[in-house]
């Protein structure tokens, strides 16, 4: 199976819902940060992409047709050579609103996340540095490195195949890059602030359970 969309976009631009809108009009799963947790063994071929070196794309995505968030997004020039008829979806959103929810989110929380298999903060780290290009310093640094990767996307990526999206989007630029119906169904929306927020408590709480 090969990959029909390419995510270019980082963590907290939608990506979540963009997971479920995509396994909707694929018929088929989509690879987003939450599957790296699920197949711990995965953390270091992504460690190894994370340092440049080489990843056998095809049986890391083995059963998935589509790719967003990070770790994915953070290599999309690779997969976009790897999947050269597959769409680059580069998921946007306000720079300000985007560091908010993020630091909000997987930032603060980066070196605390009592779920994280073996490796994976080690790769997180390498992927922000190297592929990010920058450390989780401030909201300026933060915000620069994350228009600096969306310029890249939007310059590197012939345009005929990029796809600039944003959640306010909803479907129709989606379906029509993909060439599917729009769903008669509402967007999906999901992994909110808030949501994100009541899942880590719960981790944490299960994490002190089992460690009592």
């Amino acid at each position: 199976m090969s990959l029909r969309v390419v995510g270019a976009g980082v963590g907290r631009t939608g990506t979540a819902s963009l997971k479920m809108a995509l396994e909707r009009l694929l018929d088929a799963p989509c690879y987003h940060m939450i599957e790296v947790f699920q197949h711990p063994e995965h953390v270091p071929e992504w460690h190894k992409a994370m340092l440049g070196q080489d990843v056998d794309w095809n049986r890391l995505f083995a059963g998935f047709v589509a790719a967003v968030d990070w770790p994915a997004g953070a290599c999309w020039p690779e997969l976009m050579r790897a999947y050269p008829d597959a769409p680059v979806l580069l998921s946007i959103r306000n720079p300000e609103a985007w560091w908010t929810s993020a630091n909000e989110t997987i930032f603060t929380h980066l070196n605390d996340n009592p779920m994280a298999p073996p490796g994976w903060l080690d790769m997180v780290h390498d992927m922000i540095r190297n592929r990010f290009g920058t450390e989780v310093i401030d909201r300026e640094t933060c915000i620069a490195a994350f228009n600096a990767h969306n310029a890249r996307v939007r310059a590197e990526v012939p345009k005929e195949r990029l796809l600039v999206w944003e959640a306010a989007d909803g479907w129709a630029p989606i379906c029509a890059a993909l060439h599917v119906a729009i769903p008669d169904e509402p967007f999906p929306r999901t992994n909110t602030t808030e949501e994100w927020r009541a899942r880590s408590a719960a981790r944490a709480e299960q994490a002190r359970a089992e460690t009592k």
